[in-house]
């Protein structure tokens, strides 16, 4: 297991982070997702642990809490160090039925942050997120809210997830002006069957030096290997109960196609190609993976250990590579022939 710089930061996190999103689940999409019990959410959190593993992600909404809840109890059932693990947590989603009990208000973070202490039996949280863009609360109201949570000792780091790359920039630019804290990290979907990412948004993690945390590798696994143009989906396997995230079928069975031949070749699975084709990618800081067993997140760790070819790495970009758009098109077109210009003029000096 390696170990990566978060973003600016002096932070290092594991290049894996186990995602409890398949903890307590038990009715509506959390039961599609997973629905494990403590036992069995301590025997990943253990296994995790002793392979290198120092980030946990949840979230407040993720199984309407028992998921913070259930990490929580798991850390000190385990008498984890507090020092030994990273724990990163959201807010935004519904935790109430109060008008102001979601979105990205102070009013909302201040309790927000509260009840998920209190959740995961911590005096701290070392990264806190906000999980989606709220377009009625003020940018500049929630980076306050936020660095006043620093501030106080309640929050190490902050961050973001499913925000658009303008809207980053806006709240960047804004903690900059004003000396708050800044988001430090993106938690973003990303996968070799869905790169959309990489046009506006790996750009900006890259300029301004934002980390990259990814959800999702696997698309909701499609990727994991049990799907395919001729296989069949295991019945009650999630794709087949939860179709999300939103994935070109065809592309992604190209890549599938493309991965499988590496995959046989190498005598790995399929995930563990998916997964090292994004460990690969500069732009990422951590994958999060989340298992439902212990043999799959045993599977999902050995990821670490493959080192793709440059030729691999060619072969699956090219299957997977994102149609051309504007102004993408554009500035390709004028990078290039700027570069052929200057080209041309060396040759002449």
């Amino acid at each position: 297991m390696q170990y990566r710089k978060f973003g600016r930061t002096g932070l290092f996190v594991s290049e894996l982070c186990l995602g409890t999103m398949t903890f307590g689940g038990a009715s509506g999409i959390w039961g599609h997702i997973g629905n494990l019990q403590q036992a069995e959410a301590e025997s990943l959190v253990g296994r995790a642990l002793d392979a290198g593993i120092n980030f946990i992600d949840t979230a407040d909404v993720y199984s309407e809490g028992l998921s913070e809840t259930m990490t929580g109890q798991a850390l000190k059932n385990l008498k984890v160090p507090r020092d030994n693990v990273v724990v990163a947590t959201k807010v935004f989603g519904e935790a109430g039925k109060s008008p102001n009990a979601a979105g990205a208000s102070r009013y909302h973070i201040m309790d927000g942050v509260k009840a998920s202490l209190k959740r995961l039996q911590l005096d701290h949280i070392d990264l806190y997120q906000i999980h989606g863009f709220d377009p009625v609360t003020p940018v500049e109201e929630t980076v306050r809210a936020l660095d006043n949570l620093v501030q106080q000792g309640h929050v190490r780091y902050v961050g973001v997830s499913n925000w658009a790359a303008w809207q980053i920039m806006k709240a960047l630019g804004i903690a900059e002006r004003q000396g708050l804290a800044r988001f430090e990290s993106l938690q973003a979907y990303y996968t070799i069957a869905g790169r959309d990412l990489e046009r506006e948004l790996a750009p900006m993690l890259r300029s301004e030096n934002v980390g990259l945390m990814v959800w999702s590798p696997l698309a909701g696994g499609l990727l994991s290997g049990k799907y395919g143009r001729n296989t069949e989906a295991e019945k009650g396997s999630r794709r087949t109960t939860f179709d999300f995230p939103p994935v070109n079928v065809e592309r992604a069975y190209d890549c599938i196609d493309a991965m499988r031949e590496l995959a046989e070749a190498r005598k790995v699975s399929v995930a563990q190609i998916a997964l090292a084709w994004l460990l690969h990618q500069q732009v990422v800081t951590s994958v999060i993976v989340g298992a439902k067993r212990v043999e799959q997140l045993d599977d999902n760790i050995a990821a670490t250990g493959i080192r793709l070819s440059a030729d691999e790495l060619a072969t699956l970009d090219k299957v997977s590579a994102l149609p051309s758009e504007y102004p993408g098109w554009m500035l390709e077109r004028q990078g290039g022939a700027r570069a052929k210009r200057l080209a041309e003029s060396g040759q002449r000096g």
